[in-house]
């Protein structure tokens, strides 16, 4: 019996499973206060949010079709042409440690890559350490301070990837 989790593009159908997720893992880390994006409008409807150009997300399910985390690109708000943002990547503990993460970061630059994108950003936490390695391996370069306009003033940790490296 394969364990595997498998990735798919985002349907309307899983919009609140998506919020969900959403809703529960940033908690976790102590990202539910004013500045962090679980209060963006778009995670009420993730499907339609990443249904326009230049954007993709992809949900992670478990073997029984359960949506335990997902992760999408889109423009950088208020960013220069050419820059993407690595967003609203999260699992539930159960997807956790089981490469899945990597998987749907590479499917995400892949993405980029392909829609022209030359730079991702992308916004996280001190408290988020597996997450970070995982970018800092990928080749996610530390930044000093923020990018654009998101409106994550909570986060406290950026990076950036060449695209074209």
């Amino acid at each position: 019996m394969s364990t595997e989790l498998k990735l798919r593009p985002i349907e309307p159908r899983d919009d609140a499973a998506v919020a969900a997720v959403i809703r529960t893992v940033m908690p976790e880390f102590g990202a539910s206060g004013p500045g962090f994006a679980i209060h963006d409008p778009e995670v009420n409807g993730m499907s339609a949010a990443y249904a326009r150009e230049g954007r993709a997300y992809w949900v992670v399910e478990d073997e029984t079709g359960r949506v335990v985390g997902g992760g999408g690109i889109a423009p950088l708000d208020a960013g220069e042409p050419g820059v993407c943002e690595l967003r609203k990547m999260y699992f539930l503990p159960e997807a956790r440690g089981r490469g899945v993460g990597e998987r749907l970061l590479r499917q995400c630059l892949t993405f980029a890559k392909g829609a022209g994108y030359r730079l991702c950003y992308l916004e996280t936490l001190a408290g988020m350490a597996q997450a970070q390695k995982l970018y800092q391996r990928l080749g996610f370069q530390p930044l000093p301070k923020p990018m654009g306009a998101t409106g994550h003033f909570g986060c406290d940790r950026w990076y950036a990837l060449d695209l074209n490296r």
